[in-house]
């Protein structure tokens, strides 16, 4: 007999998510976004190939930026990217906090 398949889970194998420690470093800097008043709101979604952070002014619009994670990129220029409204890669790379730093200057900017 096959054992039970948990609630929620079925189907979840075969897709990307970002785990603990990169949400914990995306969500450092959303909150300090959200509190210089330039992010508003976020969405979550998780595919067979990638998983998006996606970032947004207000609910209803297109997302400003997303923070995506592309696993089958790891060996080559890098599973981590940021991607602008307009679909332009504005940063790559292997490591998230460095990926990142391109929109941690735009805080900098907003704060000064």
């Amino acid at each position: 007999m096959q054992a039970p398949i948990p609630f929620g889970a079925a189907g979840q194998a075969d897709r990307v998510s970002f785990d603990r420690s990169e949400l914990n470093v995306i969500l450092s800097l959303y909150g300090r976004m959200v509190a210089a008043g330039e992010w508003r709101d976020y969405g979550l979604s998780f595919l067979r190939d990638v998983a998006v952070f996606s970032v947004f002014r207000r609910t209803a619009e297109h997302p400003l930026y997303r923070i995506e994670k592309r696993p089958r990129l790891r060996n080559r220029q890098g599973q981590y990217a940021v991607i602008g409204m307009d679909g332009q890669v504005l940063k790559r790379g292997h490591d998230l906090r460095t990926v990142l730093r391109v929109l941690e200057r735009k805080l900098i900017r907003t704060v000064e």
